[in-house]
């Protein structure tokens, strides 16, 4: 239902060498790390930041056409702006424990990412934080070497699993999110914009889905693709998937719900995760706008080259298999953004030129489609809301 592949459990401090250094490859772009932000001012031109060197002390100001506030549930930016938090703290308390133990022998050959303990004296998680043998546990309480031991081997089943405690630390997390998400050329996105509780783990998925939404319309922004207003389509979007997944992670039963029901607003309305040959259809996204279309249909690749000089339409031909299962049929086509939010599709018989021309423009605009709400749970909303 998700995806054609199996889960990968990569540990935090794996992914983020990883993600750095794309981003150093990337033209134009510096890193610089060990900086905090001491003062931030913005006008009608852009921001100014004002950095020190937290190694040296060495001071120094950075002005920014946009500034992304993507640091953390305890966003400076975001009190520097004034921007308060709404809903409950303190919802949820508890431990985290790193700590090695060769559990995936005792998992067996199925790899997930999170497993409940039902054991009645340890309830608590498992949590893999990477292929070796190094994992995280998560229960209520204070955190104490020698009783998470004995929780681990009981949550686990084997009474002599050899553990080894590396790291504990208390938690507390809450429910809330920004009163709003911009002011002026400065924008919050991950937990700077909303806290959501451990339950269900998905507070990285909507921080990932946060960076897609606003960093395409950024760039299309400076591109000059689509002028200014577009950006004001971020919160318009992503704010309905955050409100309805911070309820859920308040809801004591928000991890047991129906699949089905929740998978829609994990995805955050993306494209399916379909295999075209060698490649995901997930992978063919480029940084303009992609369309999908059956193999052998020339008037759809005339409309998406007549359209290159004004925003970038890749076409994506695709056997008829995978084009069916991407939703879009035979003589049909989909187009996409470059986050995997489907713009719409395109029905066999349309006009190709005169429908894409139109599709473009409206997402230049930051202009929603219609679509009606999907029935979630016991509220009639749409997790994915109709992209622009």
């Amino acid at each position: 239902m998700i995806s054609p592949t199996t889960p990968a459990c990569v540990a935090q401090d794996d992914l983020e060498p990883l993600l750095l250094a794309h981003l150093r490859a990337a033209p134009r772009s510096s890193v610089k790390l060990g900086t905090e932000l001491t003062g931030i001012f913005f006008g009608t031109d852009g921001a100014r930041a004002d950095l020190r060197d937290v190694r040296t002390g060495a001071l120094r100001t950075v002005h920014a056409r946009y500034v992304v506030a993507a640091d953390g549930a305890r966003s400076a930016v975001r009190r520097a702006l004034g921007i308060p938090l709404i809903g409950p703290d303190n919802l949820m308390e508890g431990y985290t424990t790193l700590f090695r133990a060769p559990l995936w022998d005792v998992v067996g050959e199925h790899r997930h990412l999170i497993y409940s303990v039902t054991h009645a004296a340890a309830p608590g998680v498992f949590v893999p934080a990477g292929p070796s043998d190094r994992w995280l546990y998560g229960g209520a309480g204070a955190p104490d070497d020698h009783r998470t031991a004995r929780l681990i081997r009981l949550g686990a089943g084997v009474p002599d699993l050899p553990v080894r405690i590396e790291q504990a630390r208390h938690f507390s997390s809450g429910a809330q999110i920004a009163e709003r998400w911009a002011s002026g050329c400065v924008f919050l996105a991950g937990d700077a914009a909303h806290r959501v509780t451990p339950r269900g783990g998905t507070g990285l998925n909507l921080a990932l889905h946060d960076g897609y939404d606003l960093g395409w319309k950024l760039g299309w922004v400076l591109r000059g693709w689509a002028p200014p207003a577009l950006l004001d389509s971020y919160e318009a979007e992503r704010r309905p998937v955050a409100e309805y997944t911070t309820a859920r992670s308040a809801d004591p039963g928000g991890s047991r719900r129906a699949a089905e029901q929740e998978v829609r607003a994990d995805l955050g309305g993306r494209i399916a995760h379909v295999w075209a040959g060698e490649r995901s259809t997930l992978d063919l996204l480029e940084p303009g706008l992609t369309l999908f279309a059956g193999r052998g249909e020339p008037a759809w690749e005339s409309a998406a080259k007549a359209l290159q000089a004004r925003v970038p339409v890749a076409l994506r031909p695709l056997d008829p298999v995978a084009a069916r299962a991407v939703g879009a049929p035979a003589g049909s086509a989909l187009l996409a953004r470059s986050d995997g939010t489907p713009v719409g599709v395109i029905p066999t018989g349309a006009e190709p030129m005169a429908s894409l021309r139109a599709a473009v423009a409206g997402v230049a605009r930051g202009r929603c489609s219609e679509r009606p709400a999907k029935a979630i749970g016991s509220r009639s909303v749409d997790p994915a809301p109709a992209p622009c």
